[in-house]
């Protein structure tokens, strides 16, 4: 990080909306070993706190945050993801949502896979683990491999053959 403006400026439990963080308490409560949402929350680096605004935001807009119990691990930098322990209901609600696949979401060590339609960037990916039925990973794919086939191939290009996967501030970019 190269410490310019806010890029590095971690954010304080305190100075977030009431709303969100009530939204976040349950979610946020053990992670990393944190008995409290507020000390978890503000412990995590600045890429691991804007990753997890950007998710509980888009989750939100698509009315599936309700379906995320606690959250595990979260990431912003080399890739935009985290791990997360999900209500029974998830596969569900994804499978009868209308803006999300299963084709070309599955990967050979998981369970289940969807990905999100209609955004060509800075598409949602679940993957529930094979293991544990309420454990999931979500991550947001810069190029959509479900929306389109030049989407496709940028996605297969950049983030297969190349290694690349976006951080935080490129898909905050893409969304915004």
């Amino acid at each position: 990080m190269s410490g310019d403006g806010d890029r590095d400026a971690r954010l304080r439990w305190d100075d977030l909306p009431g709303a969100l963080r009530g939204d976040l308490t349950d979610k946020l409560a053990g992670l990393y070993g944190h008995a409290d949402a507020a000390g978890a929350f503000e412990s995590l680096a600045a890429d691991k706190q804007q990753a997890l605004l950007l998710f509980a935001a888009r989750l939100g807009e698509l009315n599936l945050w309700r379906e995320i119990e606690r959250i595990e691990n979260v990431y912003g930098v080399g890739g935009v993801g985290m791990s997360l322990r999900a209500r029974g209901g998830l596969s569900d609600a994804l499978a009868a949502h209308g803006r999300f696949t299963t084709r070309f979401a599955r990967h050979g060590d998981c369970a289940a896979g969807f990905c999100e339609t209609g955004r060509a960037r800075a598409a949602l990916h679940f993957l529930r683990m094979k293991d544990d039925a309420s454990l999931w990973s979500i991550h947001f794919d810069l190029h959509a491999p479900a929306a389109t086939p030049l989407s496709a191939l940028r996605h297969l290009w950049r983030e297969k053959v190349r290694g690349e996967t976006p951080d935080w501030e490129t898909i905050k970019s893409v969304l915004v």
